[in-house]
């Protein structure tokens, strides 16, 4: 697949299962969120992989935080939250590092982050993998972050679950360029629809 078609027609899988990537496949896909654009080569990213009975543990942290923050959560809940760690045998968390005294912005920084997760799961696409980015109430929570070892500073730009693709409903409808760009001929103008 050629980049343009992978860029054009990625998309996140609906539901995953076995076997995990290894070996070259993971490493490509950690090559990949190397090569994000990084302002001032600070690599202000880290990933944190999750697989096999870990997932357990993820899924332990994540119902503790729901009932930190939601004393009321039935067991119900607290059930669904902890099987959310187990929606793919690879959960990959990128969290930010950001340096804040360095001149480089932190947004800038946090947008590098997000890229290397972008990057991830573009090299899931491209090895047929399939790759789905979760953020929700887990991924601000103090509680998490500090399981994962993530600095409250630090922000966790998403869960990547990663595994096989088992189908599901197909791609959501993309909203044509028309409605997000539009060309800018100077100060003197508006900007104009493509």
């Amino acid at each position: 697949m050629d980049a343009l078609e992978l860029l054009r027609s990625r998309q996140s899988a609906v539901k995953l299962g076995e076997p995990a990537p290894t070996g070259e496949a993971l490493q490509a896909l950690l090559e990949s969120a190397a090569r994000a654009p990084d302002h001032g080569r600070l690599q202000p990213w880290r990933v944190i992989l999750i697989e096999g009975e870990a997932r357990r543990d993820l899924g332990a942290v994540l119902a503790e935080a729901l009932a930190r923050r939601n004393p009321q959560a039935d067991e119900q809940s607290l059930a669904r939250e902890r099987e959310k760690a187990l929606r793919a045998p690879l959960v990959m968390v990128v969290a930010t590092r950001c340096d804040h005294s360095a001149r480089i912005p932190v947004v800038e920084q946090i947008v590098s982050a997000g890229c290397a997760a972008h990057g991830i799961m573009l090299a899931a696409f491209a090895q047929g993998l399939g790759a789905l980015w979760r953020t929700g109430e887990p991924a601000y929570d103090d509680g998490v972050k500090s399981a994962l070892g993530i600095d409250p500073d630090d922000q966790i730009i998403g869960f990547i679950y990663v595994g096989t693709d088992l189908g599901g409903a197909g791609p959501r409808p993309r909203r044509a360029s028309e409605e997000f760009a539009q060309h800018w001929a100077g100060k003197a103008t508006k900007p104009t629809d493509p």
